[in-house]
């Protein structure tokens, strides 16, 4: 069966963006492939977390991932540092990738201006490890955001090096396209993220959610409910396109151009509709809580397994580029 890989790093709680950039898409592509998902948490070292928050974080990462419906009878799901052949082959590619490659990811400088007190070495090579974590699985379907299509590039271009110094050994990834490639935070200037304070948490409360709606960005034009509006420059309403049903969408959209419906009204019925989707999310993740040795099986379970995978994998590379296997026999 053909395979699919894709990692989310546990740098902060969970929210929607995250769970229509990737979790909506990891359900589904469940179903059509062999599928291995991580919990990337050897990427978010880059951030210099607190030892303690990072394995919290890397829980409630998993918790929500299950908790949205990834099945693990059905996917592999494992944290990315329980597979130590991830940093293998990540020093493998490193030898192969050009500095000038590197050079041109500009995530490297959007990351570098948000922490400029911590611009290291893994922020740069940040780019070989994502390609080591996709190929090491030799996948063949990779979904990626917006933010994320010159890193699969540049997996991509690496595995074409390789297959070309040491003959065919990796698949060539294809992207999957997200359903939402883009998700704009409360502000709607920026990407949804925790970092920004600009999210809606996936775990926060139907009155936790509509505190933080009330100060979500609409169309700028629209200062008083009597004045139209454009519901194609609103980031409200463009949330309504994912989680709210499409005869509902076309009354808003009405109401919203004629001044028939406020802005607060369309917050209120986006509240209730996210509500849909977040509360049984909400609970699945309490149960999951309330039987931490269910958790630790789980990912005991996936790491065991993506370790096969990627042993598999590094024997055929060690044997490509030459590093053997000592030899038995005494002194």
């Amino acid at each position: 069966m053909v395979r699919t890989m894709s990692g989310i790093q546990p740098t902060g709680d969970l929210h929607i963006g995250n769970y229509l950039g990737a979790l909506v898409n990891w359900v589904e592509l469940q179903r059509r492939y062999e599928a291995f998902f991580c919990v990337v948490d050897l990427h978010a070292l880059t951030q210099r977390p607190e030892p303690a928050a990072l394995q919290r974080r890397v829980r409630e990462v998993a918790i929500g991932i299950l908790a949205s419906g990834v099945d693990p009878d059905r996917s592999t799901l494992f944290v990315q540092s329980h597979v130590p052949q991830h940093t293998e082959l990540a020093w493998v590619l490193n030898c192969l990738v050009p500095l000038g490659d590197l050079n041109r990811m500009t995530q490297f400088k959007d990351k570098s201006a948000q922490q400029p007190e911590n611009i290291n070495a893994g922020l740069f090579t940040y780019p070989v490890l994502q390609a080591a974590d996709i190929v090491l699985y030799r996948a063949e379907r990779v979904p990626v955001g917006e933010d994320q299509e010159q890193h699969l590039e540049l997996a991509r271009e690496t595995v074409r090096r390789f297959n070309h110094v040491y003959g065919d050994t990796f698949p060539e990834p294809q992207v999957v396209k997200s359903h939402a490639p883009r998700v704009m935070g409360l502000d709607g200037e920026s990407k949804m993220s925790k970092s920004r304070n600009n999210e809606i948490g996936l775990f926060e409360t139907a009155e936790e959610t509509m505190h933080k709606l009330r100060s979500a960005k609409t169309d700028p034009a629209r200062l008083r409910r009597t004045d139209p509006g454009n519901p194609q420059v609103c980031n409200v309403f463009a949330w309504h396109g994912f989680f709210s049903p499409a005869a509902q969408r076309a009354e808003i959209d009405a109401g919203c151009r004629s001044a028939a419906l406020g802005c607060v009204d369309c917050k209120k019925a986006l509240a209730q509709n996210l509500e849909q989707v977040k509360g049984p999310i909400r609970e699945r993740a309490a149960a999951l809580r309330a039987h931490p040795g269910r958790l630790d099986e789980i990912l005991a379970a996936g790491a065991a397994k993506a370790r096969a995978a990627a042993e598999a994998t590094m024997t055929l590379v060690r044997e490509r580029i030459g590093l053997r296997a000592p030899r038995g026999g005494g002194a």
